[in-house]
């Protein structure tokens, strides 16, 4: 009777071990899809969405004197767009920049963005086979970052790695006319005045 015991408990939790197996691969969860990052430049797909990064530029101040605002730290001007591929209108989730550290910085909007050249907007509805385009802001000490993207119903999301670069900083241009600019430095010759 002790053999036969033990061999319907070993039946029975065999089958609580089965039944748990079944139960969990049915679960509603989605699975999570593996999180990719992307380089500048690369169409990303996520969702409905598609993304590119162009470009980014790093700046001390928005607008110009009195109105001239300081960020905390710089701002961080990420130039993309964001095309909707789907049948139907999609909100494109805002945006957060991570450094190497784990910092994240979000996208700035309202009052904050105000004075962005090109601002591609806080609140982004796009229709389908439209696009949202222009710069996303963020407040954060110059480093290396990954900007993280989401999909429309912020389910699945990727990174673009963004390297540090202070190239698209504004060089001084002279202006047309400007004969002090424009004019050749001219020395005299050794011995003539």
């Amino acid at each position: 009777m002790a053999g036969s015991m033990r061999q319907l408990h070993g039946m029975a939790l065999a089958a609580v071990v089965s039944a748990a197996g079944i139960l969990s691969s049915c679960s509603d969860e989605p699975k999570a899809s593996p999180v990719r990052t992307s380089n500048m430049g690369e169409r990303v797909t996520l969702g409905h969405i598609v993304y590119t990064v162009f470009e980014t530029q790093w700046l001390t101040h928005l607008g110009e004197g009195a109105d001239a605002r300081v960020p905390q730290n710089r701002y961080f001007l990420v130039r993309l767009s964001a095309v909707n591929v789907g049948t139907g209108e999609v909100i494109v989730p805002n945006f957060k920049v991570e450094d190497d550290s784990g910092n994240s910085y979000p996208e700035l909007g309202g009052d904050q963005a105000q004075g962005v050249p090109q601002y591609i907007g806080y609140l982004r509805r796009v229709k389908p086979a439209e696009s949202a385009q222009g710069h996303a802001v963020f407040d954060c000490p110059p480093r290396h970052y990954r900007l993280k993207i989401m999909d429309e119903d912020s389910e699945r999301m990727g990174y673009v790695d963004i390297p540090l670069s202070f190239t698209s900083e504004s060089p001084e241009v002279p202006q047309v006319g400007d004969t002090k600019k424009d004019q050749p430095k001219v020395t005299p010759a050794p011995g003539k005045k």
